[in-house]
């Protein structure tokens, strides 16, 4: 490809070192007076170089070539002319050289003579269509209307993690060019069940530009979930409709920011996952796509050998005690904010965004003190995945007051009471005892109060992305993943799933009923517990990957929602509105701050019998039968959770509790049993103090 070299000196340069990026001249500039908006002022941190050349071509016209003539703190910028909204370009280095001779006769360049372009770490968007990547000048604008952020409380939020293009890309009601993009995700059909089934937010699997890793390509897969971030403030572009990538950047752009307008529209936050702990360039022999060719060394952790230093396991780690690092990553972020309406991000790998020049996780990180500082950010939902694979990398309960965190703790909790150990109980032996889902289902209070938080700051999930889906958990004792192309050995292994008795699918009605059973168990587990939950996408009507945990490379039926009804998805999906109904109704009838107030908010524990519970009992494996009542001094509204997780049916007796007037006991209304009785029974009115039955593996849900 022949490019034009523009005589530098030919240009005046009074560019400036900030804002980083592509941006309009400052006012005084005479290239401010440009009347077609075709002058910028270029500036790119690229500290491992010393001259840098940005290559550029106009809508219509050729490719032209130009240095970046000034250097401040490792800034290159320069004003260059004719390069307008639409205009494609990127950067070349020259390390180790002096600045090119000016004035510059024109000169033939080949962009493919082994240095390829470099993309613009601030570029708002990414063109696929040449041969080699380049980041395209956005105009911005967009008519948002009256929208703006939700902010929906924490304590009202329920998250439904769901991906692009796998939500709606087998769709039956959404039209066949909608399906699996932007749009599709916004289409009225999928509105309406997100409505319908109780969430408030939609978190969405990474939609930053990604690219494939190189052992992907060669298996003819893509990294379907998309966490291998390229440019970190251009959208994919893989996820619009067909019309849209074939109209260009602005056009995906519009497209995404209608889904937003839409989702919010009808009440629903919509938070992105966000992938600021590494690139796609991986290790230190991977490709230069951008970061690596204009300084590794200050935008990579490393030993200062060379050598990178990689929490991630994905080749490189983003170095957190770069201030040049921090900046790019708090720019990005208010972009989306500002520019998407984003309210709020899912931080993967979140503890290598906060470890200082030791590597060592800390709370008070430069990054979370600025978060924490910033009046845009501060507004936005703050979610952490609170673990790296670094030394110290398990961090749940350590990020300060702003962040909540993906418990694990929760899940682990859950799956053992309801999995595993009735695997143990099937098995013959015994399971644990009741005291660690306790503490999951009341918001693990313990585990958040030494960071200054309350139970909202705990988010908990059952399944993520990562690993089984929830019906998959009822279905498999191991991990099936031999589709991924590395004969199985990928994915995790302590799953701490059950299949009741036979592995995978089966026409086996006693094996279906205990595994529909343990689903209502664990989503109605979910839905009842203390802080924020996560669902994720599909597990309302029973969705499976045959067995894949790590599902990341499957972009085809394997991970996309299968929406076919029938009995036992139909089922499932009433369970879960029932549940998420049931959560709301209680949080209507509690004072706006709880439970984050501890003091007026009450949680008593109660035995089979009515009786506080004894330190033997929480103990006591044998004792798999706990009562919950829940509330607050200033409700209207008290619960009661009655937890069996025995193999027996139970006789119990309600805590004998007075009625406010004090002329009798409460009457409990069962609103909703897990198991099979459910219609049967719901409705049923007890008197404190007085019996009555839990069936075995199961939940009741009482109200006063």
């Amino acid at each position: 490809m022949v490019m034009t070299y523009v005589d530098t000196a030919s240009t005046v340069d009074d560019s400036r070192a900030f804002p980083l990026g592509i941006s309009v001249p400052c006012t005084g500039s005479p290239a401010i007076d440009d009347p077609r908006g075709a002058v910028a002022n270029v500036a790119v941190y690229a500290p491992g170089v010393a001259t840098l050349e940005i290559a550029y071509q106009a809508p219509g016209g050729t490719w032209q070539l130009k240095t970046l003539p000034n250097i401040t703190d490792g800034v290159h910028h320069g004003m260059v002319e004719g390069i307008p909204a639409g205009s494609c370009y990127g950067f070349r280095s020259s390390p180790g050289h002096e600045a090119l001779p000016l004035p510059m006769p024109t000169v033939d360049f080949d962009v493919e003579d082994g240095q390829p372009l470099l993309l613009d770490p601030y570029g708002r968007a990414v063109d696929e269509r040449h041969e080699f990547l380049t980041s395209v000048r956005m105009a911005g604008g967009f008519d948002w209307g009256s929208d703006s952020g939700l902010r929906t409380p924490w304590r009202n939020s329920i998250i439904y993690e769901a991906h692009v293009r796998g939500q709606t890309k087998l769709h039956p009601d959404i039209p066949e060019n909608l399906q699996g993009t932007y749009a599709g995700m916004a289409h009225p059909a999928m509105i309406e069940h997100l409505i319908a089934l109780g969430i408030t937010a939609v978190q969405l699997l990474p939609v930053h530009f990604h690219v494939d890793e190189p052992h992907l390509q060669n298996l003819g897969m893509t990294n379907y979930w998309g966490y291998n971030t390229a440019a970190f403030f251009a959208l994919h572009p893989g996820y619009a409709t067909r019309s849209a990538q074939d109209a260009g950047p602005q056009a995906v752009q519009d497209e995404f920011k209608g889904m937003v307008k839409l989702l919010h529209a009808a009440g629903l936050e919509v938070i992105l996952d966000v992938v600021y702990n590494h690139t796609a360039e991986g290790g230190t022999d991977g490709s230069a796509l951008s970061f690596r060719g204009l300084g590794e060394m200050q935008y990579y952790r490393n030993d200062g050998h060379g050598k990178y230093v990689d929490t991630t396991g994905c080749g490189n780690s983003l170095d957190f005690s770069e201030p040049r690092v921090v900046q790019l990553v708090l720019d990005s972020l208010r972009y989306w904010v500002t520019e998407f309406h984003i309210d709020g991000f899912r931080f993967d790998l979140a503890v290598t965004l906060a470890r200082n020049a030791a590597n060592e996780f800390d709370p008070r990180h430069p990054f979370l003190v600025a978060v924490a500082g910033d009046p845009v950010l501060s507004a936005t939902k703050l979610i952490a995945e609170p673990w790296d694979i670094g030394y110290g990398g398990w961090q749940t309960g350590r990020f300060p007051a702003g962040w909540v965190d993906w418990n694990d703790h929760f899940r682990d909790a859950v799956r053992s009471f309801w999995l595993a150990d009735r695997a143990a109980i099937d098995a013959g032996g015994h399971g644990g005892s009741v005291a660690r889902l306790a503490d999951a289902l009341s918001g693990s209070a313990s585990l958040f109060e030494p960071s200054g938080r309350s139970r909202l700051a705990s988010v908990n999930l059952i399944t993520a992305h990562d690993g089984f889906t929830l019906a998959d958990l009822v279905s498999y004792d191991r991990k099936h993943n031999e589709a991924n192309g590395e004969q199985n050995r990928d994915g995790h292994g302590d799953n701490r799933s059950h299949n009741h008795g036979f592995e995978g699918p089966t026409e086996d009605e006693d094996v279906l009923a205990r595994r529909a059973q343990t689903s209502r168990n664990l989503m109605a587990s979910l839905m009842i517990s203390l802080g924020v939950p996560m669902m994720t996408a599909g597990d309302e009507i029973g969705r499976t990957q045959q067995g894949n945990n790590n599902a990341y490379c499957q972009d085809n039926p394997i991970t996309w929602i299968d929406w076919t009804s029938t009995p036992e998805s139909h089922a499932m999906l009433r369970t879960t509105k029932r549940v998420i109904r049931l959560r709301r109704e209680f949080l209507a009838g509690q004072p706006h701050d709880y439970p984050a107030r501890d003091q007026q908010s009450y949680f008593h524990w109660f035995d089979a019998h009515g009786g506080t519970m004894s330190g033997a009992s929480w103990n006591d494996p044998g004792q798999r039968v706990v009562q919950l009542l829940l509330g607050s001094d200033d409700g209207h509204v008290d619960g009661l959770v009655v937890v069996n997780g025995s193999a027996l049916d139970v006789k119990i007796t309600l805590p004998l509790l007075s009625n406010e007037e004090g002329t009798g006991n409460r009457l409990f209304e069962l609103r909703l049993t897990t198991s099979e009785l459910h219609d049967r029974r719901q409705g049923v009115r007890v008197s404190a103090g007085e019996r009555d039955i839990i069936q075995a593996n199961s939940i009741n849900i009482y109200r006063t």
